[in-house]
């Protein structure tokens, strides 16, 4: 390393966020940029480990020591080359990954991590400003051609390999924009859009073709497919809501995370949007029912569009502030944490249960709730929920957002019309390969894996595009991650 010294003459440090009563009025990022030399010197904390366990915490196997090396010797370019070379989108993940690969930084057993995700933004923000990203598209084509079917981060990464394979590729998506939950599912001030935009530019300018408002399985019909492709790749994501099938859940004013966020990032985009078909936290009282990072999602734009109160509700216990002793590094800390969402305003609470909604005239007026204990089974290994007696309350509420999280892809059109296999789980099913039962039939992302993390969705797309290229053409020089499977 550059700097072998570096983590103990240096702390942990982030450039201050957007203040709250500032960022509380617009949906801009609420993040402010890492100044360069700032970068370069967080950037000389990353240790001489010996192993870096940062590595294995990175899904897509970044080379994390490297590029933070680069950075701080100021070989800006080079370390934009060593990331981009597992990594089609550090733009995406720099800003909304959770960064597994900081809880597995060495420096974490005893100190702070390295500030891995925002050095990534750095590297990428940094080669765009310096013209460095420039399109790419690769000198000879194969003659095969290659159809995508969703444009969320799994259908944009397998693309963008394909793509680099030399493949003719095109992608599907069914709403009216490209990028999936990048564009729809993720507001504004944690991914502001022009970010996507750039990205879906650049992919084009390389050779890729994007067909929106084309809603495969239904008007677009999958044999159609089938005859003018020589592979199909699936990643239409997991967009089955779990719903929560209780008293009153008929009432207008309860609605789903993916029916209330998209909305809203429409208008952002300059949609004209009915106020009769606009669903409005303005003025209102909120509830969010989950606490998982769309739960968060939510009550940041409950905030945003001007809520009187805003709750959020976890069934499950509050986690607590330090790892367990069954939880050791470098996994995932199950830890309490606090977004940026949370810290702005608003109340949670943990170990909730909700029993009934209840209204007048078929609209919301309250949300009835009791307090649960998650205490040992008599076998002493799972946890069981018990109501805790006389703990009943309610709430008057005008607006309750289910963020309860998906149950897996949709399976009555695409899946049915392919004859696709299934999972237990309800997932498509695929070899190692990622093909599905049907020959020349690919799947990745959360239509396979299961509602995920993005840069689990990226990676899912890479290894999916070595699979189809090894079928194409009988192997495939596309890299893998040395450290997942």
């Amino acid at each position: 390393m550059g700097k072998v010294t570096g983590f103990k003459e240096f702390k942990r440090q982030l450039p201050e966020d957007r203040p709250i009563a500032e960022r509380l009025k617009d949906w801009k990022d609420v993040h402010t940029k890492f100044p360069k030399n700032l970068l370069e010197e967080q950037a000389s904390r990353c240790m001489d480990c010996g192993i870096p366990f940062c590595h294995k915490g990175c899904p897509l196997g970044n080379i994390i020591p490297d590029w933070n090396d680069l950075i701080y010797r100021n070989r800006w370019q080079e370390a934009l080359h060593r990331l981009l070379s597992t990594n089609n989108f550090p733009e995406f993940t720099g800003r909304i990954c959770p960064a597994p690969c900081e809880d597995s930084c060495v420096l974490n057993i005893n100190d702070n991590p390295v500030t891995i995700e925002r050095i990534e933004q750095g590297i990428i923000e940094h080669g765009y400003e310096n013209g460095w990203m420039k399109p790419n598209p690769p000198k000879i084509r194969t003659g095969k051609k290659v159809g995508v079917i969703g444009s969320g981060p799994s259908g944009l990464a397998a693309a963008d390999q394909l793509n680099k394979a030399g493949h003719s590729v095109t992608v599907f998506e069914r709403s009216d924009r490209i990028g999936g939950l990048l564009m729809y599912g993720i507001p504004d001030f944690k991914l502001e859009k022009w970010v996507v935009l750039r990205r879906i530019k650049l992919m084009e300018e390389e050779g890729v073709v994007f067909k929106t408002n084309a809603h495969v399985g239904v008007n677009i019909l999958a044999d159609e497919l089938r005859k003018n492709f020589d592979a199909l790749v699936l990643a239409g994501g997991s967009t089955q809501a779990r719903d929560l099938p209780i008293e009153g859940r008929e009432l207008k004013g309860v609605y789903f995370a993916m029916q209330f966020l998209p909305l809203q990032n429409k208008r952002n985009q300059g949609d004209p949007i009915p106020e009769n078909q606009f669903i409005s936290a303005k003025d209102k009282t909120v509830v969010v029912l989950g606490g998982g990072d769309t739960g968060s999602d939510c009550h940041g734009t409950s905030l945003r569009q001007g809520a009187k109160n805003v709750y959020s509700f976890e069934l499950l216990p509050q986690p607590p502030l330090n790892r367990s002793l069954n939880n050791p590094w470098p996994e995932w800390g199950r830890i309490f944490r606090t977004s940026s969402s949370h810290e702005e305003g608003g109340k949670r609470d943990w170990g909730i249960s909700t029993k009934k909604f209840s209204g007048e005239n078929g609209i919301l007026k309250k949300i009835h709730m009791v307090k649960v204990d998650w205490s040992m089974s008599q076998n002493g290994t799972t946890p069981q929920m018990r109501e805790i007696p006389g703990s009943e309350f309610e709430i008057a509420a005008d607006l309750v957002i289910l963020a309860l999280g998906f149950l897996g892809p949709e399976k009555n059109t695409l899946l049915k019309q392919l004859g696709i296999k299934l999972t237990d789980r309800g997932n498509v099913e695929a070899n190692k390969d990622f093909m599905t039962n049907a020959p020349g039939i690919f799947s990745c992302g959360d239509m396979r894996r299961g509602q995920s993390l993005v840069v689990w969705a990226i990676w899912e797309g890479r290894e999916a595009a070595r699979g189809v290229d090894k079928y194409l053409m009988g192997e495939t020089s596309l890299p893998s991650s040395p450290f997942h499977s």
